[in-house]
């Protein structure tokens, strides 16, 4: 069931157009992953699903309703954490959502939501006192105290370090189970990869495809890099032999074989078979990087 409908999508500012018919649909259930560079439209477009934008010519539909006309309705099923989102310095944990959940007539226990997004231990703390990841989360909390059918969350682990970041992916998997569809918006490859269903990638504002991450990286060359460090001399013509292989290339004492099929167990089972050991076995593939420089021409990140 679609729970979001966009069509054609477009929105301008003097001298530049930020978004140019971006069309896409999100399952209800699903994370949906806007993915793109930084100043790639991602985040017009969302503003504009959420009613925050008017844009200035195509549909937008988030659960049957128009973010233009509907707003007050809408407020009810979709929370909302932008990334440029702030709160007073002053204002505690508990203070914020104790807010947030006045503004809503039906709101979640912001105090269970406080102990589920890890935060109780914080309730006293005001705003600047919380570490990056601690203010992460707690505008998920904000986001989803209004107990929405549809969150977006728009550059949530910029700027945190690479543990805040993994916890923040986890809270995001944890709130896609409650059963809460994401809009996930992100120039993070590794974060995409992770955490989204679909993604729709983005560039210069305008979609240039949507499908899995394992779609999107299909699109690109299937071919595939084995490196390791021979135990023993290994001959190429040994390599070159495997179906699976296409070329062997050397690099000091480490040999590296491209391919394309289950070229990792070829190989290794071809080297045990000589009692050969790849020591600091590194099996490279396709990326969505790589698949964004196919489609575009240039680099995610």
């Amino acid at each position: 069931m679609k729970v979001i409908e966009v069509r054609n999508l477009h929105k301008r500012y003097p001298g530049h157009v930020a978004v140019d018919d971006v069309s896409f649909e999100v399952a209800e259930g699903e994370i949906f992953g806007i993915l793109g560079p930084n100043g790639a439209g991602k985040t017009t477009t969302v503003e504009c699903v959420a009613g925050l934008r008017v844009p200035d010519g195509g549909t937008v539909q988030v659960a049957g309703l128009d973010p233009r006309h509907e707003r007050k309705a809408l407020h009810r099923v979709l929370g909302v954490q932008l990334q440029s989102a702030a709160l007073p310095e002053k204002i505690k944990v508990w203070e914020a959502l104790d807010l947030y959940a006045s503004f809503y007539p039906d709101p979640a226990d912001w105090r269970e939501l406080m102990e589920r997004v890890g935060l109780a231990e914080k309730r006293d703390t005001a705003f600047a006192k919380l570490s990056g990841g601690q203010r992460q989360r707690l505008s998920v909390a904000l986001a989803l105290v209004g107990r929405p059918r549809v969150a977006v969350l728009d550059e949530l682990t910029t700027g945190l370090d690479p543990q805040a970041r993994r916890d923040t992916w986890e809270l995001v998997e944890q709130v896609r189970d409650s059963g809460v569809t994401i809009v996930l918006v992100t120039h993070f490859m590794e974060e995409a990869e992770r955490l989204c269903d679909r993604i729709a990638l983005i560039d210069r504002g305008r979609v240039v495809a949507v499908d899995t991450p394992a779609g999107l990286v299909a699109r690109v060359d299937a071919e595939q890099r084995v490196r390791f460090r021979p135990s023993a001399p290994v001959d190429d013509a040994l390599l070159l032999a495997l179906p699976e292989v296409r070329e062997v290339s050397r690099s000091g004492d480490h040999v590296t074989v491209s391919g394309t099929g289950d070229l990792a167990a070829s190989v290794t089972l071809a080297l045990a078979g000589h009692q050969i050991v790849p020591a600091d076995l590194r099996i490279e593939q396709a990326t969505l990087d790589d698949a964004f420089l196919a489609l575009t021409g240039r680099k995610l990140s």
